[in-house]
Protein backbone atom coordinates (compact mmCIF):
# COMPACT_ATOMS: atom_id res chain seq x y z
CA UNK A 1 0.00 0.00 0.00
CA UNK A 2 1.30 3.60 -1.28
CA UNK A 3 1.39 6.16 1.51
CA UNK A 4 -0.50 9.14 1.14
CA UNK A 5 0.91 12.86 1.98
CA UNK A 6 -0.98 14.10 5.05
CA UNK A 7 -0.20 17.60 5.90
CA UNK A 8 1.52 20.39 4.35
CA UNK A 9 5.23 21.03 4.74
CA UNK A 10 6.70 23.90 6.72
CA UNK A 11 9.72 25.31 5.38
CA UNK A 12 11.94 27.01 7.59
CA UNK A 13 14.14 29.88 5.91
CA UNK A 14 17.46 31.51 7.00
CA UNK A 15 17.62 29.32 10.05
CA UNK A 16 21.24 28.48 11.30
CA UNK A 17 21.50 24.32 11.28
CA UNK A 18 22.16 22.94 14.73
CA UNK A 19 24.50 20.24 15.45
CA UNK A 20 22.84 17.40 14.62
CA UNK A 21 8.94 7.93 27.39
CA UNK A 22 8.03 8.91 30.00
CA UNK A 23 4.99 8.98 29.07
CA UNK A 24 2.54 9.23 32.29
CA UNK A 25 -0.40 7.92 30.66
CA UNK A 26 -3.40 8.98 32.66
CA UNK A 27 -6.63 9.71 31.67
CA UNK A 28 -6.77 13.61 31.67
CA UNK A 29 -6.90 16.32 28.77
CA UNK A 30 -4.21 17.75 27.04
CA UNK A 31 -4.56 20.87 28.57
CA UNK A 32 -3.21 19.28 32.14
CA UNK A 33 0.45 17.89 30.60
CA UNK A 34 3.57 19.40 29.77
CA UNK A 35 6.04 18.17 27.08
CA UNK A 36 10.00 18.34 28.45
CA UNK A 37 12.32 18.51 25.32
CA UNK A 38 15.95 18.33 25.86
CA UNK A 39 17.92 20.53 23.76
CA UNK A 40 21.21 18.27 23.73
CA UNK A 41 23.46 21.16 21.90
CA UNK A 42 22.55 23.72 24.86
CA UNK A 43 22.33 24.05 28.17
CA UNK A 44 18.72 23.55 28.64
CA UNK A 45 15.37 21.79 28.78
CA UNK A 46 12.34 23.51 27.44
CA UNK A 47 9.02 22.93 29.35
CA UNK A 48 5.52 23.51 26.79
CA UNK A 49 2.08 23.94 27.98
CA UNK A 50 0.41 21.28 25.67
CA UNK A 51 -2.71 23.75 26.03
CA UNK A 52 -1.38 26.57 24.43
CA UNK A 53 1.64 25.20 22.55
CA UNK A 54 4.18 27.31 23.77
CA UNK A 55 7.61 27.19 26.04
CA UNK A 56 6.43 27.85 29.39
CA UNK A 57 8.96 27.20 31.43
CA UNK A 58 13.20 26.89 30.85
CA UNK A 59 15.05 24.65 33.18
CA UNK A 60 18.68 26.29 32.96
CA UNK A 61 22.02 25.53 33.85
CA UNK A 62 21.98 21.63 32.26
CA UNK A 63 25.51 20.86 30.24
CA UNK A 64 24.55 18.91 27.35
CA UNK A 65 21.51 17.58 28.34
CA UNK A 66 21.04 14.31 27.12
CA UNK A 67 18.13 12.43 28.50
CA UNK A 68 14.62 13.27 30.55
CA UNK A 69 12.02 12.31 32.70
CA UNK A 70 9.74 12.96 35.01
CA UNK A 71 9.02 11.12 38.57
CA UNK A 72 5.03 9.81 38.23
CA UNK A 73 4.49 12.11 40.88
CA UNK A 74 5.25 15.17 39.13
CA UNK A 75 7.45 16.55 42.05
CA UNK A 76 11.00 15.99 40.29
CA UNK A 77 12.31 16.16 36.90
CA UNK A 78 15.34 13.63 35.98
CA UNK A 79 18.32 15.03 33.68
CA UNK A 80 21.20 13.36 32.48
CA UNK A 81 24.31 15.74 31.14
CA UNK A 82 26.54 14.00 28.46
CA UNK A 83 28.97 12.93 28.95
CA UNK A 84 29.10 13.90 32.73
CA UNK A 85 28.81 11.14 34.78
CA UNK A 86 25.59 12.86 37.25
CA UNK A 87 22.03 12.59 37.06
CA UNK A 88 20.89 15.75 38.17
CA UNK A 89 17.69 16.30 40.05
CA UNK A 90 15.87 19.01 39.47
CA UNK A 91 12.38 20.35 41.31
CA UNK A 92 9.71 20.39 38.83
CA UNK A 93 7.86 23.18 40.19
CA UNK A 94 11.26 25.81 40.65
CA UNK A 95 13.46 24.26 38.11
CA UNK A 96 15.77 24.54 40.39
CA UNK A 97 18.87 21.72 41.09
CA UNK A 98 18.10 19.47 43.86
CA UNK A 99 21.09 16.97 43.64
CA UNK A 100 23.74 15.94 41.04
CA UNK A 101 24.11 12.09 41.67
CA UNK A 102 27.11 10.31 40.77
CA UNK A 103 26.67 7.48 38.16
CA UNK A 104 29.14 4.94 37.10
CA UNK A 105 29.67 6.26 33.40
CA UNK A 106 28.82 8.60 30.79
CA UNK A 107 25.16 9.39 31.19
CA UNK A 108 23.01 8.42 28.16
CA UNK A 109 19.29 7.72 28.09
CA UNK A 110 17.21 7.72 31.04
CA UNK A 111 13.58 6.39 32.41
CA UNK A 112 11.83 6.44 35.56
CA UNK A 113 10.27 2.54 36.95
CA UNK A 114 6.16 2.96 36.56
CA UNK A 115 6.29 3.19 40.39
CA UNK A 116 8.67 5.58 40.80
CA UNK A 117 11.03 3.26 43.01
CA UNK A 118 13.87 3.37 40.37
CA UNK A 119 15.53 5.99 38.40
CA UNK A 120 17.37 3.68 34.87
CA UNK A 121 20.25 5.48 33.59
CA UNK A 122 22.25 3.86 30.51
CA UNK A 123 25.62 4.02 30.74
CA UNK A 124 27.00 5.07 27.60
CA UNK A 125 30.92 4.96 28.41
CA UNK A 126 32.34 1.50 27.36
CA UNK A 127 32.04 -1.12 28.66
CA UNK A 128 28.61 0.12 29.45
CA UNK A 129 25.93 -0.60 32.22
CA UNK A 130 22.60 -0.13 33.59
CA UNK A 131 22.63 2.25 36.41
CA UNK A 132 19.53 2.05 39.00
CA UNK A 133 19.06 4.90 41.07
CA UNK A 134 16.80 4.98 44.41
CA UNK A 135 14.54 7.27 43.48
CA UNK A 136 13.91 7.74 47.89
CA UNK A 137 17.38 7.98 48.67
CA UNK A 138 18.58 9.51 45.54
CA UNK A 139 22.07 7.45 45.78
CA UNK A 140 23.30 5.06 43.18
CA UNK A 141 21.93 1.77 44.70
CA UNK A 142 23.42 -0.91 41.65
CA UNK A 143 24.92 -0.57 38.35
CA UNK A 144 24.50 -3.87 36.49
CA UNK A 145 27.30 -4.42 33.98
CA UNK A 146 27.19 -4.99 30.15
CA UNK A 147 28.65 -6.49 27.20
CA UNK A 148 27.94 -3.05 25.31
CA UNK A 149 27.41 0.50 26.42
CA UNK A 150 24.26 1.39 26.15
CA UNK A 151 21.89 4.04 24.03
CA UNK A 152 18.15 4.47 24.68
CA UNK A 153 16.20 2.04 27.71
CA UNK A 154 12.65 2.00 27.85
CA UNK A 155 10.12 -0.14 30.46
CA UNK A 156 7.24 -2.49 30.12
CA UNK A 157 3.95 -1.41 31.01
CA UNK A 158 3.81 -4.13 33.94
CA UNK A 159 6.96 -2.79 35.30
CA UNK A 160 8.97 -6.09 35.14
CA UNK A 161 11.45 -5.52 32.76
CA UNK A 162 13.61 -2.72 31.15
CA UNK A 163 15.22 -2.62 27.93
CA UNK A 164 17.57 -1.05 26.58
CA UNK A 165 19.72 -0.83 22.98
CA UNK A 166 23.42 -0.49 21.86
CA UNK A 167 24.05 2.08 18.90
CA UNK A 168 27.42 0.62 18.48
CA UNK A 169 26.87 -3.44 18.71
CA UNK A 170 23.57 -3.50 17.36
CA UNK A 171 22.12 -5.87 20.78
CA UNK A 172 19.25 -4.86 22.78
CA UNK A 173 19.34 -5.93 26.52
CA UNK A 174 16.69 -6.98 28.78
CA UNK A 175 17.13 -6.15 32.62
CA UNK A 176 14.35 -8.04 34.99
CA UNK A 177 13.63 -5.02 37.50
CA UNK A 178 12.77 -7.37 40.39
CA UNK A 179 15.99 -9.12 40.46
CA UNK A 180 17.84 -6.23 38.59
CA UNK A 181 19.94 -8.81 36.67
CA UNK A 182 20.32 -9.50 32.79
CA UNK A 183 17.39 -11.18 31.74
CA UNK A 184 18.20 -12.28 27.90
CA UNK A 185 20.05 -10.04 24.97
CA UNK A 186 19.82 -10.41 21.30
CA UNK A 187 21.99 -9.44 18.46
CA UNK A 188 20.70 -7.77 15.01
CA UNK A 189 22.66 -7.18 12.19
CA UNK A 190 23.57 -3.69 12.61
CA UNK A 191 22.85 -0.56 15.61
CA UNK A 192 19.86 -0.50 17.69
CA UNK A 193 18.48 2.64 18.33
CA UNK A 194 14.81 3.42 19.14
CA UNK A 195 12.23 1.13 20.76
CA UNK A 196 8.67 1.28 21.22
CA UNK A 197 7.05 -1.10 23.22
CA UNK A 198 3.34 -3.13 22.56
CA UNK A 199 1.49 -4.41 25.24
CA UNK A 200 -0.75 -7.17 26.08
CA UNK A 201 -3.76 -6.27 28.08
CA UNK A 202 -1.84 -7.48 31.24
CA UNK A 203 0.88 -5.16 30.79
CA UNK A 204 3.22 -7.39 29.75
CA UNK A 205 5.51 -6.78 26.70
CA UNK A 206 4.06 -8.12 23.50
CA UNK A 207 5.71 -7.00 20.56
CA UNK A 208 8.89 -4.75 20.61
CA UNK A 209 9.41 -2.14 17.20
CA UNK A 210 12.82 -1.67 17.01
CA UNK A 211 14.80 1.43 14.90
CA UNK A 212 17.81 0.06 13.67
CA UNK A 213 20.52 2.26 12.38
CA UNK A 214 20.64 1.42 8.70
CA UNK A 215 17.16 0.74 8.27
CA UNK A 216 14.46 3.48 6.44
CA UNK A 217 12.23 1.69 8.84
CA UNK A 218 11.90 -0.76 11.86
CA UNK A 219 11.89 -4.17 13.28
CA UNK A 220 9.67 -5.87 14.88
CA UNK A 221 10.22 -8.76 17.86
CA UNK A 222 8.05 -11.09 19.41
CA UNK A 223 8.97 -10.75 23.23
CA UNK A 224 7.81 -13.39 24.17
CA UNK A 225 10.02 -15.99 21.65
CA UNK A 226 13.15 -13.11 21.87
CA UNK A 227 12.95 -13.12 17.99
CA UNK A 228 12.91 -11.11 15.02
CA UNK A 229 9.56 -11.55 13.13
CA UNK A 230 9.04 -8.92 10.64
CA UNK A 231 11.15 -6.02 9.24
CA UNK A 232 8.84 -2.58 8.13
CA UNK A 233 10.28 -0.55 5.54
CA UNK A 234 8.82 3.09 4.88
CA UNK A 235 8.23 3.47 1.13
CA UNK A 236 11.05 3.51 -1.92
CA UNK A 237 10.59 6.89 -2.81
CA UNK A 238 12.36 9.63 -3.66
CA UNK A 239 13.78 11.97 -0.49
CA UNK A 240 13.23 15.14 -1.28
CA UNK A 241 15.82 16.72 1.23
CA UNK A 242 19.68 15.58 2.44
CA UNK A 243 19.24 13.56 5.56
CA UNK A 244 20.88 14.71 9.13
CA UNK A 245 21.50 11.74 11.02
CA UNK A 246 20.95 7.67 11.02
CA UNK A 247 18.20 7.01 8.58
CA UNK A 248 15.64 6.88 11.17
CA UNK A 249 15.54 8.18 15.01
CA UNK A 250 12.39 8.32 17.35
CA UNK A 251 9.39 6.05 17.47
CA UNK A 252 6.10 5.90 19.78
CA UNK A 253 2.94 3.72 20.54
CA UNK A 254 0.03 6.79 21.58
CA UNK A 255 -2.08 5.89 24.71
CA UNK A 256 -4.58 4.50 23.35
CA UNK A 257 -2.69 1.87 21.35
CA UNK A 258 -3.91 2.82 18.17
CA UNK A 259 -0.70 4.06 16.40
CA UNK A 260 2.19 3.73 15.77
CA UNK A 261 4.37 6.87 14.67
CA UNK A 262 7.92 6.36 13.14
CA UNK A 263 10.51 9.11 12.72
CA UNK A 264 12.33 9.37 9.28
CA UNK A 265 15.07 11.79 8.71
CA UNK A 266 15.69 10.64 5.01
CA UNK A 267 11.87 11.58 3.80
CA UNK A 268 12.14 14.43 7.05
CA UNK A 269 8.26 13.45 8.28
CA UNK A 270 6.79 11.06 10.48
CA UNK A 271 5.06 7.53 9.60
CA UNK A 272 2.00 6.52 10.84
CA UNK A 273 1.05 2.78 11.31
CA UNK A 274 -2.13 1.37 12.73
CA UNK A 275 -2.19 -1.26 15.16
CA UNK A 276 -2.51 -3.94 15.74
CA UNK A 277 -2.23 -4.63 11.95
CA UNK A 278 0.89 -2.45 11.44
CA UNK A 279 -1.09 -1.06 8.13
CA UNK A 280 0.53 2.28 6.81
CA UNK A 281 -1.80 5.21 6.95
CA UNK A 282 -0.15 7.67 6.06
CA UNK A 283 2.62 10.46 6.54
CA UNK A 284 3.21 13.68 7.85
CA UNK A 285 5.88 16.44 6.80
CA UNK A 286 8.29 18.27 8.90
CA UNK A 287 10.40 21.55 9.07
CA UNK A 288 12.92 21.24 6.19
CA UNK A 289 15.73 23.86 7.21
CA UNK A 290 17.81 26.38 4.36
CA UNK A 291 21.05 27.26 4.75
CA UNK A 292 21.67 29.86 2.27
CA UNK A 293 23.39 28.83 -0.71
CA UNK A 294 22.68 25.00 0.01
CA UNK A 295 20.42 22.70 -0.82
CA UNK A 296 17.80 22.05 1.97
CA UNK A 297 18.45 19.70 4.64
CA UNK A 298 16.36 17.57 7.04
CA UNK A 299 15.20 19.21 10.13
CA UNK A 300 16.30 15.58 11.76
CA UNK A 301 13.01 14.92 13.79
CA UNK A 302 14.78 13.48 16.89
CA UNK A 303 11.69 12.15 19.23
CA UNK A 304 8.12 10.68 19.88
CA UNK A 305 6.09 12.06 22.69
CA UNK A 306 1.92 12.23 22.94
CA UNK A 307 -0.41 13.88 25.31
CA UNK A 308 -2.19 11.19 27.73
CA UNK A 309 -5.26 11.61 25.93
CA UNK A 310 -3.41 10.80 22.66
CA UNK A 311 -4.77 13.79 20.37
CA UNK A 312 -1.43 15.16 19.98
CA UNK A 313 1.95 13.43 19.21
CA UNK A 314 5.15 15.90 19.59
CA UNK A 315 7.99 15.13 17.66
CA UNK A 316 11.58 16.96 17.91
CA UNK A 317 13.24 18.62 15.27
CA UNK A 318 17.07 18.72 15.85
CA UNK A 319 18.33 20.93 13.27
CA UNK A 320 15.16 22.80 13.05
CA UNK A 321 15.13 23.89 16.91
CA UNK A 322 11.65 23.07 17.33
CA UNK A 323 9.32 20.61 18.41
CA UNK A 324 6.38 19.79 15.64
CA UNK A 325 2.43 19.41 17.67
CA UNK A 326 0.73 16.71 15.57
CA UNK A 327 -3.07 16.46 15.38
CA UNK A 328 -3.53 12.51 15.74
CA UNK A 329 -6.56 11.70 14.30
CA UNK A 330 -5.99 14.59 11.09
CA UNK A 331 -2.34 13.91 11.03
CA UNK A 332 -1.83 17.50 10.26
CA UNK A 333 0.94 19.86 11.83
CA UNK A 334 -1.36 22.60 13.95
CA UNK A 335 2.11 24.54 15.57
CA UNK A 336 5.58 24.54 15.15
CA UNK A 337 7.14 25.65 18.89
CA UNK A 338 10.68 26.97 18.65
CA UNK A 339 12.67 25.59 21.79
CA UNK A 340 16.75 25.30 22.32
CA UNK A 341 19.30 24.25 20.53
CA UNK A 342 18.91 20.31 18.94
CA UNK A 343 16.02 19.27 20.75
CA UNK A 344 16.23 15.42 21.08
CA UNK A 345 14.70 13.47 23.95
CA UNK A 346 11.20 14.33 24.99
CA UNK A 347 9.16 13.26 28.53
CA UNK A 348 5.47 13.81 29.26
CA UNK A 349 3.71 14.70 32.38
CA UNK A 350 -0.01 14.31 32.90
CA UNK A 351 -0.40 16.94 35.41
CA UNK A 352 -3.02 16.09 38.53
Amino acid sequence: MKFTDVGKRSICRGRQLGIPWLLLAMPLAAASSRVYVANTAGTSVSVIDTAKNKVVQQIGGIQVPEGVAVSPDGKRVYITEFPEKILTVVDRKTGKKIKDVPVSGHANDITVTRDGRWVLVCDAETPGGLDIVDAATLELAKSIPTKTKLHDIVVTADNKYAIATSEGAGTITVFDLQSQTIAWDRKFDMGTQVMAIESNPDGSAHRLFLQLSRLRGFAVVDFEKREEVERITFPDDQPTVVPSGSPSHGIGIAPDGKTLWANSRVYDCVFVYSLPDLKPLGRVHLPEVMPPGHDPIGGSPNWVTFTPDSKTVYISNGADRSVSAVDVKTMKVVARIPVGEEPARMATLALR
